[in-house]
């Protein structure tokens, strides 16, 4: 079936003056296409409602729209982003550089003036647009490979992004059985955003055939029943389609932990600039982008203000993989605002085009697993008590004292970036479902100036506190007063007794930013650690490191300036 569309809301973007657009394009030949059951709510589409949008809380930086400047001061603000863009990039700190682009082009999107009538905007839009096309040929941004490396050290339970491993599998032969299964799907399943067949779509739905594809599928779909009621509900909540969740199946397979070789990260693979714009916080003790609810509502609200700008579903999806600078500039470039037409012409990265077919064939699969031989039990929804431990505790004190793992604590606080909770008095930590009580009275015999180093043990049939010093490491008499027994009286089994164990050795890591002239044994010296130690952590072999590289350093010596 041929379906002749125009996808792109042309009043979106000539509402705001940046493009002229072909008002009709033709989908591709041999292109299936099921829309939503009409009268499935969508957002408004009307640019016009820009600058009243309820965005709540954390309003986007890209989307924020003010008085409408004159021409000749918006070319000024621009121009002093690229430039502040470039001389960032120029230092190394691409990431930075990226985000200022970002916010550049944003502003100049949301504008309201048109770039082919003023020559000065068309020619700032072309220098950013080769600028981000400088950041995309350059590889993952030192800073932030420093940063990913920091918290794979704090973290060990880091996931490779599924997205990435999926783009690089080998594209099969399409089976023409994958076809037909694909477009029956089309007239049997409910959904909210259009699905399309064709022959980019088979492409993925054939590469999930795979051993390694299916492998993948099966994990997302396996993890899927810990968050999919809240991603549905809260994607309901800001008024963009359910079905979008299966970007996260795609980007992460659900898992919290989930990291890319950029540095993009958790469920929804947020890079920091992006989760920064919605409210997702980093700092030492944690980041947000791990957090499954907090990314969640992040996300949502991300699509919904994409969607207010371009209109279309695919397009959101294109703009969610490589930045809404880029679609407006492919759709700017060709003057076509249909993905496949954009698709078709290479107008955009390699990386997207294969994106959306990627999501659209994971849904697929997703919504009618059994029809392509995929048969998975979803894991049930995590249920968790929350505690407020009012200042920082060790994450085995509290596995201690609820009788779990540090594991699965880690698992409930996929955003904690260590083995200890913030020093917040408003953290909110979750334990098991049930363990709140327990916890706050186990917690209660330790004090509180303890809880980084101190442990707790529960009593086992036959053992004495002799036997649980020497398994400790600590002395019986140091035990027995901690816990105010004589040392011949040892607790009843299944009685939790505190362990006075010493605090470790204290460390932390600090980042040194490369100055003009400094030479590797200047910098270890500065901070009293070898030479040796400090090209072992930043994996260098060289006698310097460039200017402006930002270096790792594990110390426990004051920080010199």
């Amino acid at each position: 079936m041929n379906v002749s569309r125009n996808i792109f809301a042309a009043g979106i973007l000539a509402g705001i003056g940046l493009l002229t657009l072909a008002a009709c394009n033709q989908a591709p030949r041999q292109s299936v296409r099921a829309h939503p059951p009409a009268g499935t709510p969508a957002p408004q589409q009307d640019a016009k409602v820009l600058q009243h949008l309820p965005l709540g809380p954390y309003t986007p930086g890209w989307l924020t729209v003010t008085p409408q400047p004159a021409v000749d001061v918006l070319v000024v603000q621009i121009q002093a982003q690229l430039d502040k863009g470039q001389q960032l990039f120029n230092a190394g700190n691409s990431e930075a550089a990226r985000e200022e682009w970002n916010r550049a082009g944003n502003r100049l999107l949301a504008s309201g003036f048109s770039v082919e009538r003023d020559p000065r905007l068309r020619a700032l839009f072309d220098k950013l647009a080769e600028a981000m096309g400088a950041f995309e040929t350059k590889e993952a941004p030192v800073e932030e490979a420093a940063d990913q490396q920091e918290n794979q050290e704090e973290s060990d339970d880091l996931e490779p992004a599924p997205i990435e491993e999926i783009a690089s599998l080998s594209l099969p032969a399409s089976d023409p059985r994958l076809a037909h299964a694909a477009e029956q799907e089309l007239i049997a399943v409910p959904h909210d955003v259009p699905l399309t067949v064709n022959d980019s779509v088979l492409a993925y739905l054939s590469v999930f055939e795979t051993r390694r594809g299916r492998a993948i599928v099966e994990t997302g779909l396996r993890r899927a029943g810990l968050y999919q009621d809240m991603i549905r509900q809260t994607l309901k909540e800001e008024g963009v389609p359910q079905d979008l969740m299966y970007l996260a199946q795609a980007e992460s397979a659900f898992q919290p932990q989930a990291v890319s070789r950029a540095g993009a990260r958790g469920i929804w693979q947020f890079m920091p600039y992006t989760g920064e714009e919605y409210g997702l916080q980093r700092t030492a003790w944690e980041d947000d982008r791990n957090d499954p609810v907090k990314s969640t509502r992040a996300a949502a609200r991300h699509f919904r203000d994409l969607y207010q700008v371009l209109g279309d579903w695919y397009l959101v999806m294109a703009a969610y993989n490589s930045g809404p600078l880029n679609v407006a500039r492919a759709v700017e470039h060709t003057g076509y605002a249909d993905f496949w037409e954009l698709q078709k012409r290479d107008a955009l990265p390699g990386e997207t085009r294969n994106y959306v077919p990627i999501i659209l064939a994971m849904t697929l699969i997703a919504k009618d697993p059994a029809r392509y031989g995929i048969k998975v039990s979803p894991e049930p929804p995590l249920q968790t008590d929350s505690v407020q431990p009012g200042h920082s505790i060790s994450l085995q004190l509290v596995a201690d004292a609820t009788d779990s793992s540090v594991e699965s604590l880690r698992m409930l606080n996929p955003s904690l970036l260590r083995a200890v909770t913030p020093d917040d008095p408003g953290f909110q930590l979750h334990v098991p479902a049930g363990t709140a009580e327990r916890f706050q009275a186990a917690i209660a015999a330790v004090p509180a100036d303890k809880w980084l180093s101190w442990r707790e043990h529960r009593m086992e049939q036959g053992e004495t506190l002799d036997s649980v010093a020497r398994r400790y490491h600590v002395t019986l008499a140091s035990l027995s007063s901690a816990n105010h027994l004589a040392e011949d009286d040892p607790p009843a089994p299944g009685a939790l007794v505190v362990i006075p164990t010493a605090p470790p050795p204290s460390s932390r890591i600090i980042h040194y930013r490369v100055r003009r002239g400094d030479t590797l044994e200047d910098i270890a010296s500065r901070f009293g650690v070898s030479t040796a130690s400090l090209r072992k952590w930043n994996h260098l072999r060289a006698s310097r490191a460039p200017v402006g590289t930002s270096l790792k350093i594990i110390s426990s010596s004051p920080v010199v300036n």
